[in-house]
């Protein structure tokens, strides 16, 4: 790929820092290393490496959207800071081609002593801006923040929510080439945070490169083009954002025993691109395209498998022989708008559990959540105990799913220990493929029909 198309180049980054046991040894290795060498005598560390990075590398293209996910001190803050330039790697390089504009930390760069309107000036002379083109841009960073006459306040008075509708109305108004976001959106409320990520997209459609990190995978999933997974400083894997997903999903409920299993499970080569293209066919078993023709009756095709499965790791339950029926008992992967269908599955449990409950969720085939169920709303009402048993789980439906193709997923949560809280005991991504079949006319747009009815009256 040409340099010219990237924004983003990182190789070989590396991050180490020094552990110090106890404050006098950070002194004893300012000293007596440099005295030993003097004397010609050998000398010791005090400290203990840690790599907070180790030979990361990536390339981001003009215009991607990026997504990355890692449990919590995996290194995503660290790596977002050196591409920023706000941390110096210990080793590697990064290339970086573009203005940046970053939300690294709930108002870093903010001086708590200045107002408001101070901070906007501060930041975006930092950003590169001139003096005249923020006062130009002034009213529309005002706006997009509200929050008023605090504007003039001092920012130590600010509430968080306050502190990051004020950051991130700055850094998207000095437009920039790269955007870098650090959880920062998870601050505020719920209204604010849709008008955010309304304008991440429109930035995003104008061509701007966006780093995004967060822990709602649905947002990386709806956001982003592609996804990297990092834990304990490496990059783990790379690939369509459902598929990163689903892996950082079955790396975070892993039994602390069995995370390096994982991880290393996760590290061989996959095939993540367009594995669920050979599925969107269109096509029944028989090869005959299915058109603006309505279909009549279910069907079931075998070769309808999903490539994308993902099976998590078991704590005593294990899910197994995922099926989708008709509410006459007829196997389907080829459904209906409108029928009632029941998703079946069996949990065979191999230890003493408590509070058992099973879930279900359809996604969409980028991996988005469309719909899930619980078999019981609150944790002490499920099953009060399991042992060496297997249950039947039947979860009923209606399909109001436009045509396409979707997946299921399946679930089982429960109590380890009495006075412990709830935890997922296992879970299969993808475990069902399934279509929603053509419909000759179609009045219904988008993923799900909630049967709208229109009606126009032209007076006059």
């Amino acid at each position: 790929m040409s340099s010219e198309n990237l924004t983003i180049q990182v190789r070989g980054l590396g991050k180490r820092y020094e552990m110090y046991a106890e404050p006098v040894d950070r002194l004893k290795q300012m000293v007596l290393p440099k005295l030993h060498r003097l004397a010609r005598r050998n000398s010791r560390e005090y400290f203990k490496e840690f790599w907070a990075l180790h030979d990361v590398g990536f390339d981001v293209r003009r215009g991607e959207t990026v997504g990355i996910v890692g449990r919590n001190g995996s290194g995503k803050s660290t790596l977002l800071q050196i591409i920023c330039g706000t941390l110096n790697p210990t080793a590697g390089s990064v290339k970086v081609n573009g203005r940046i504009a970053a939300l690294l930390e709930l108002g870093a760069g903010f001086n708590p002593e200045f107002t408001g309107k101070e901070n906007v000036f501060l930041s975006g002379l930092l950003y590169g801006i001139s003096e005249r083109e923020l006062r130009d841009r002034y009213d529309s960073i005002l706006d997009f923040a509200e929050i008023g006459d605090f504007i003039d306040q001092p920012v130590k008075t600010y509430s968080s929510g306050m502190m990051v509708r004020l950051a991130f109305s700055v850094a998207i108004n000095v437009d920039p080439d790269i955007l870098v976001i650090d959880e920062a959106l998870s601050v505020g409320d719920e209204l604010f945070q849709r008008k955010c990520f309304a304008r991440i997209e429109s930035i995003r459609d104008r061509g701007t490169t966006i780093l995004f990190v967060s822990h709602a995978a649905g947002a990386v999933i709806e956001l982003c083009d592609r996804a990297l997974l990092i834990d304990a400083g490496e990059l783990l894997v790379e690939g369509s954002p459902k598929f990163v997903v689903n892996h950082y999903h079955k790396l975070l409920y892993a039994p602390v025993e069995k995370a390096t299993a994982v991880r290393e499970e996760i590290r061989r080569p996959h095939v993540s691109v367009n594995e669920s293209a050979p599925m969107d066919t269109g096509s029944d078993a028989g090869g005959r395209v299915q058109r603006d023709a309505e279909v009549e009756a279910e069907t079931f095709d075998p070769e309808l498998k999903p490539s994308s499965t993902v099976q998590f790791v078991s704590r005593g339950a294990t899910i197994s022989e995922p099926t989708l029926w008709t509410q006459g008992d007829k196997q389907v992967n080829g459904l209906l708008r409108g029928r009632r269908y029941r998703y079946c599955f069996d949990v065979e449990f191999s230890r003493l559990l408590y509070h058992v409950r099973f879930g279900m969720l359809i996604k969409s085939i980028k991996g988005f959540p469309i719909c899930g169920t619980m078999s019981a709303p609150r944790v002490q009402d499920g099953l009060n105990v399991v042992e060496d048993s297997v249950a039947k789980v039947q979860f009923w439906f209606d399909c109001m799913l436009n045509p396409g193709i979707y997946f299921m997923n399946a679930g089982v949560f429960g109590i380890e220990e009495l006075g412990h809280p709830e935890t997922l005991l296992h879970r299969v991504s993808d475990v069902i493929a399934f279509r929603v079949l053509p419909i000759a006319e179609n009045n219904s747009t988008e993923m799900v029909d909630f049967n709208c009815k229109s009606m126009v009256q032209i007076d006059g």
